[in-house]
């Protein structure tokens, strides 16, 4: 069996709120006490430079969405839901003490020196930032964690060269890349579940592993993609999809979280092949039920 690996996306689903933040990390810690099965592996944040991120422009413009915006302009919302690198520093310990995975999407070169300074074991590539060759190269070249990236609103010919870029320093090997369209929420016929496979079939012997980065409803996608190959999988958490915020109507609740860690759990122990071809399970059975048997 290939065991799945399951990240909570917390990203900025905590309101700008380090105590929300700290309450979710602890009720994904209860997850796994609750049934081992719906265990969630990794917790994620983001961490942001919006000065160096935004133009000025964009900083001191409106949020496109008001209803959704935390301060008077997108770069006010950006630095009310930003934490400081002492307070990543302090949801790593918590993470750690409910024995979970800190992780963090950095979105600029500053964002992701400082995060390496914590020394994670992963450091997630935004597809927003995946293009971003100079904090690429840092990551490559001064990280020695795993590196996770997605594809989305990425061409062939950029995953390539990404790719290739990690692999001209030996380490595409300690990359996870993800199958991922961008979108919030994105409809089901966007989905595209069959890129798993060609990354799989692209990539799969020069990558760690291939994940799947879901934004969609629901979590019966998840499974399609454990069965195509993935073996990552993350989606946003939220404590209520209601919130104000653009990613909570993309987000599992507590009770959907649990659900996905736990089917993606049973599926995988139930994607194998029969190790002979009559299991002891079905001996008795055979026994009892088989009218005719061949001499």
């Amino acid at each position: 069996m290939v065991y799945p690996v399951v990240i909570a996306e917390i990203g900025c689903n905590h309101k700008g709120d380090i105590e929300i933040a700290h309450k979710m990390i602890k009720l994904l810690g209860v997850f796994k006490t609750l049934n081992p099965a719906s265990a969630i592996d990794v917790v994620k944040f983001q961490k942001r430079t919006n000065k160096e991120l935004l133009t000025p422009e964009e900083y001191n413009a409106p949020h496109p969405h008001p209803e959704n915006s935390y301060g008077k302009t997108y770069g006010e919302h950006r630095e009310f839901l930003e934490f400081d690198l002492a307070q990543n520093a302090q949801l790593k310990k918590w993470c750690e003490e409910e024995g979970l995975i800190y992780s963090t999407s950095t979105w600029d070169l500053t964002a992701a020196k400082e995060i390496v300074s914590l020394n994670p074991k992963m450091i997630k590539v935004p597809s927003a930032c995946n293009l971003d060759f100079d904090m690429l190269a840092y990551l490559r070249d001064n990280y020695c964690g795993e590196i996770h990236l997605s594809f989305g609103m990425t061409t062939k010919e950029e995953e390539h060269k990404i790719v290739d870029f990690f692999k001209m320093k030996d380490r595409a090997k300690d990359m996870v890349i993800y199958a991922c369209t961008s979108g919030y929420p994105v409809p089901f016929e966007d989905i595209c579940l069959k890129e798993i496979t060609r990354l799989k079939e692209t990539y799969g012997q020069e990558v760690k592993a291939i994940g799947f980065s879901g934004h969609h409803l629901g979590i019966a996608v998840d499974i399609a993609a454990l069965a195509l190959g993935a073996t990552y999988f993350e989606r946003h958490f939220t404590l209520d999809r209601t919130w104000k915020g653009t990613d909570h109507a993309a987000s599992l609740e507590p009770a959907g979280m649990q659900k996905l860690a736990r089917d993606l759990r049973n599926v995988a122990l139930a994607l194998t092949e029969k190790s002979e071809d009559i299991l002891d399970i079905e001996k008795v059975q055979r026994k009892k039920l088989k009218r005719k048997v061949a001499k």
